[in-house]
């Protein structure tokens, strides 16, 4: 059945939901045993998880784990875990569901090899903001009685930590601003031994890289007081401007969908950008640092020439010689799982499945990633002649 239901994913057709699979699979349309395959069968998705990453490692090889979360619209309250959240599919706060996904990357392909449900805090009976009905409807959507309410950033490490016990060792990580501004995400990246380059809000403050501790006077008595940087630390997005237009560099990084000269016929992706050296501060960093003085980072900030300042930043662990080139493409290879949520939603039925369980969703989006990775596999296995032959399926 699990044969038949990636069939059903794969053929044509709107909606990719039991009911409409089942009617275009003909005589293998067997809707009760598919339904009941989905919802109700007791299949360790995990296990098919860790085949689908050791195939794709070998496939792809893979630069960086990327880590990022997607919204699934919903009507009703009844599936598990929908709440009314922010979720980036919308641009708004919805009723939705919310997973967090992990995909391998490479410049030239990726697929989603583990996800996560969030669940909100209303779903928690140990949370100050539990929802009485929902709690009352864990039983019903079969969510474990052990799994409360986490932050997203919190269950990117539990995936990663999960995906590495398969054997997989990719030592870099990117994500966006959602879990690149936490600084304990951060953090456990750097403890786990993986560098990182994550997108940051434009409000984290930072000292300079040059920056040095400053030792204040002791009068001889009492513990002395402990060095401090004698500036107040500024925002990245202060930073960056004060260093000026001028430290914007131009740079490539990767070809785009629009038409242009070259071998391939497609205009480059076009940016500038500036990299400074810096040390993020505020308290929870502080809480992960072992003694007074605070890391260096790079910091890279897109500045384009027509805009009045810059519009996009990163931070990023990498040694201090890194290239600007490689910072920007690493930091714009997270493209590439924008690529992996529109297919999978528009062509594969991400968001169509509508049972109601914990365990219904989890099954769901392994095959909905199984059918993905063939499809990805199959772009890999043709010689592109010209440009439509690279072009998403």
């Amino acid at each position: 059945w699990g044969q038949v239901y990636l069939r059903g994913l794969l053929t044509d057709g709107k909606r990719k939901s039991v009911e409409p699979m089942a009617a275009r699979l003909g005589e293998d349309g067997n809707r009760q045993a598919l339904a009941n395959f989905i919802t109700t069968s007791p299949w360790d998705p995990a296990r098919i998880r860790a085949q689908l990453a050791w195939r794709m490692e070998e496939a792809i090889g893979p630069d960086a784990f990327v880590f990022d979360d997607t919204g699934f619209l919903k009507d009703g309250t009844a599936s598990a875990c929908v709440s009314r959240q922010y979720t980036g599919t919308a641009g708004k706060v919805t009723n939705c569901q919310v997973g967090v996904s992990l995909h391998l990357a490479s410049e030239t392909a990726s697929t989603a090899v583990n996800w996560r449900l969030f669940l909100p805090p209303s779903w928690d009976p140990a949370s100050p903001k539990a929802d009485a009905d929902k709690v009352v409807r864990r039983d019903a959507c079969g969510i474990p009685d052990d799994v409360g309410h986490v932050e997203k950033w919190q269950l990117a490490l539990d995936m990663l930590d999960e995906t590495r016990s398969w054997g997989l060792d990719v030592p870099l990580a990117i994500a966006d601003a959602g879990y690149g501004d936490a600084a304990a995400f951060r953090h456990g990246l750097q403890e786990r031994g993986l560098n990182y380059v994550v997108g940051i809000s434009s409000t984290l403050s930072a000292h300079l890289g040059d920056a040095a501790l400053v030792a204040e006077p002791h009068a001889g008595s009492g513990r002395p007081p402990m060095a401090k940087y004698p500036d107040k630390p500024r925002s990245v997005k202060e930073l960056v401007i004060a260093a000026g237009r001028k430290a914007a560099r131009p740079v490539q990084w990767r070809e785009g969908s629009r038409p242009g000269a070259g071998r391939s016929g497609r205009r480059r992706m076009y940016s500038r950008f500036v990299a400074l050296r810096i040390r993020p501060a505020g308290r929870e960093v502080r809480q992960n640092t072992d003694g007074p003085e605070l890391p260096v980072r790079w910091l890279l900030a897109e500045w384009p020439a027509g805009e009045s300042e810059p519009v996009q930043f990163w931070l990023s662990d990498l040694p201090s010689g890194m290239p600007l080139t490689t910072l920007v493409r690493l930091a714009k290879l997270r493209w590439r799982i924008e690529h992996d949520y529109r297919e999978m939603k528009q062509a594969l039925g991400l968001a169509h499945f509508e049972g109601r369980t914990w365990g219904g969703w989890h099954h769901h989006v392994t095959l909905v990633s199984v059918a993905h990775a063939f499809c990805t596999l199959q772009r890999l296995a043709r010689t592109p002649k010209n440009p439509k032959d690279t072009a998403p399926a």
